[in-house]
């Protein structure tokens, strides 16, 4: 039989341990950083706020460890595919079998005008987008970000690059494959 230990009540804390309160969270998926942004303007204040670009980051963000299988390993891409891909957990542009690394802030210019490529986006709306500040217009922010990121798609080799609609703004475009055909 074993031993019966006694406990001294007034070393045990009144009300439930603080390591057991469930707390909400907010986990926001959203692929752009200016949808990004808006939700946690709109959400700011409610609870704690997660967000996250795609549904693998918010996987491999809360992975345990030995408790989840490992996303599978991707095959390797085949350098026929002339795609323009951005791997954000790794912050690198990838065409073919090439791959740049990326700034934080040349990773969300890419993502931003890659997620609407056919929009032409002002300087002000890349600038609250990639900056995530209000009421700034820096073109010059923009511009210098833009010539460094046009360097970069180039050492990929891919025709994308980002072009200036004069009196607009900046758009992505890929000059293999023009949107609009010749007749």
């Amino acid at each position: 039989m074993g031993a019966v230990a006694e406990v001294d009540e007034s070393a045990v804390p009144d009300g439930p341990d603080p390591a057991e309160e469930l707390y909400p969270l907010v986990i926001a998926v959203a692929p752009s950083p200016a949808e990004r942004l808006r939700l946690a303007e709109r959400l700011d204040g409610i609870a704690p706020l997660l967000l996250v670009a795609d549904v693998d980051e918010l996987r491999r963000l809360i992975a345990i460890p030995g408790q989840l299988p490992g996303p599978a390993p991707a095959d390797p891409p085949d350098p026929a595919d002339d795609a323009l891909l951005i791997d954000s957990a790794r912050s690198t542009a990838r065409y073919g079998d090439r791959e740049v690394a990326l700034t934080r802030l040349e990773h969300d210019l890419l993502t931003c005008l890659k997620a609407e490529p056919v929009r032409v986006w002002s300087y002000a709306e890349l600038h609250r987008s990639v900056w995530r500040d209000e009421g700034l217009e820096r073109r010059a922010d923009v511009q210098s970000l833009v010539k460094r990121l046009r360097r970069k798609l180039g050492e990929l080799g891919t025709g994308v690059t980002i072009d200036a609609v004069r009196g607009v703004g900046l758009r992505l475009t890929d000059h293999r494959r023009p949107r609009v055909g010749g007749g």
